[in-house]
């Protein structure tokens, strides 16, 4: 999903050391147009950016298709990030730029690796009715973030463990691992857990991690995390223990080693300085809006005549911070 923000804030991300578990509200972000789609927006915001190297949480629906008019997001483009898409309800069509085409189904993992840059759209198909998910971005690593552009699906089985329902679709947990590729140690679930039943999982110590709830309420170690919220859980536990509340509870779990890089994020755009994200713009609507080159970096995506045009750059410089 694209940030359909016209004026997005500077983003600054950065690792900082906290200790315990910590609440973070979710900001409502309309994507845009009359009927505009709402999501709850979790990560990044000032108390934090990062959650390892996860730095963006979109959480949406679940949204009645005929009132909102569904999904509908042009190509546009990403640079230095992943996007992982996951869905509760309802059905959206991926067409990118490295020539892939695929359906984002619920309990079905779509992974999107931008690099060096790339561009996407998504629609949902004239069958959906509700729609619901979450749209995760992961910033890549210095190291691999020019690395070419691809994509890949998968299916993942659920697991038990106790009372919980597990679908691993990012990294390993409890045994279960995802074929999908990161470029650092992540984790991603989704659990199902009865009302009134815990479970304890064991979980790698040097990870971070954030608990988002979908339905229902949560307890992380002990903390209550009201629906569509975000509960950040530092790295030094080597298990955590989440319990459903007095309704069945459907969260995200997601985990990972901190970054320990700065970046900046602008727009559907992850770079390391201000110099670098103009020139992504640049580059972007010279290249696509302006129709100047569609074997460029972003290549080009079948069936559409149009693209989304980027911002305008704000009037300050964007600045990394450690």
């Amino acid at each position: 999903m694209s940030n359909l923000e016209t004026e997005p804030d500077e983003l600054v991300s950065h690792d900082g050391p906290a200790a315990g578990i910590h609440v973070l509200e979710p900001r409502e972000v309309p994507l845009g147009g009359p009927r505009a789609m709402t999501v709850r927006r979790t990560l990044p915001q000032r108390e934090r950016s990062l959650i390892g190297a996860w730095c963006f949480v979109d959480h949406y629906g679940p949204d009645d298709v005929a009132e909102t008019g569904g999904m509908t997001v042009p190509p546009h483009p990403h640079t230095g990030l992943q996007t992982v898409s996951w869905l509760f309800e309802g059905e959206v069509e991926h067409r990118d730029s490295t020539g892939a085409h695929a359906m984002v189904r619920p309990g079905e993992v779509n992974l999107m690796t931008a690099g060096s840059g790339i561009q996407h759209s998504e629609v949902s198909t004239p069958t959906t009715t509700r729609l619901h998910g979450a749209q995760l971005w992961v910033a890549l690593p210095d190291r691999d973030r020019h690395t070419a552009p691809f994509f890949e699906h998968a299916e993942p089985a659920p697991i038990t463990v106790g009372t919980a329902t597990l679908r691993v679709f990012v990294g390993e947990l409890a045994g279960s691992s995802s074929p999908v590729r990161t470029f650092t140690a992540l984790l991603g679930a989704q659990l199902d857990l009865p009302a009134g039943t815990s479970v304890d999982l064991p979980v790698d110590a040097r990870f971070e991690h954030g608990l988002l709830v979908d339905a229902g309420t949560a307890r992380l170690d002990g903390v209550e995390i009201p629906g569509a919220h975000l509960g950040y859980a530092a790295p030094g536990r080597s298990s955590v223990r989440i319990a459903a509340g007095d309704s069945p509870l459907r969260a995200l779990l997601l985990g990972g080693e901190p970054l320990g890089e700065p970046i900046v994020m602008w727009w559907n755009f992850i770079g390391r300085d201000h110099d670098e994200i103009v020139a992504f713009r640049e580059q972007w609507q010279a290249e696509v809006i302006d129709g100047g080159d569609a074997a460029g970096r972003f290549g080009t995506v079948e069936g559409w005549d149009h693209a989304l045009p980027a911002p305008i750059m704000p009037d300050v410089r964007l600045r990394p911070r450690d």
